[in-house]
C-alpha cells in the first residue's frame, strides 16, 4: 500500500492513525473522558440525566475516532458504523414518531444492511481494495 500524504505535507505510513481535522488536541478524548465523569457522577450520585450525558459525550468520542479511521482506510469499523445507524433509526421511529417496536426493528435492520455495504465500500475505496484491516499484523 503507497504512503499518504498527511496534513502538513508530510508522508504517513500506512500503520500510522490518521491525524484529526483539528490538529494535535485530543477532543475525542476529552469527551470520552468526560463522557466517564458524568457517567460516574450520575451512578454514584443517582442522577439519570447525567448518565445519559455521560453515554452521549463518550459515544459522541468515540465515533468521531471510528468515522475518520473508517473513512481514511486505517481500520474497518463496518458493522460499529452500521450499527450506530440501526440504533438512531430504531430510536427515532419509536420514540420520536411513536412507531411500534415491531414495526421499527425491521426498518432499523434495513438500514444497518445498507449502511454496512455501503461503509464496507468506502472503507474499500480509502484502504486500496481491503475489506478489512487488522491492527497490529504486520506482513
Amino acid at each position: 500500500m503507497p504512503a499518504r500524504r498527511a496534513a502538513g505535507g508530510r508522508v504517513s505510513h500506512p500503520d500510522e492513525r490518521p491525524p484529526a481535522p483539528w490538529g494535535k488536541a485530543p477532543l475525542a478524548e476529552l469527551a470520552i473522558f468526560a463522557g466517564i465523569v458524568c457517567l460516574a457522577i450520575g451512578i454514584f450520585g443517582s442522577h439519570e440525566t447525567m448518565i445519559g450525558v455521560g453515554v452521549g459525550l463518550a459515544g459522541v468520542g468515540g465515533m468521531e475516532v471510528a468515522i475518520r479511521e473508517h473513512f481514511a482506510g486505517y481500520r474497518s469499523h463496518t458493522t460499529l458504523l452500521a450499527g450506530f445507524v440501526f440504533v438512531v433509526v430504531t430510536g427515532l421511529l419509536f420514540y420520536v414518531a411513536g412507531m411500534v417496536l415491531a414495526y421499527a426493528l425491521p426498518i432499523g435492520a434495513a438500514c444497518f444492511a445498507v449502511a454496512f455495504y455501503l461503509a464496507r465500500r468506502a472503507f474499500q475505496r480509502a484502504s486500496g481494495g481491503m475489506s478489512f484491516r487488522i491492527g497490529g499484523m504486520r506482513g
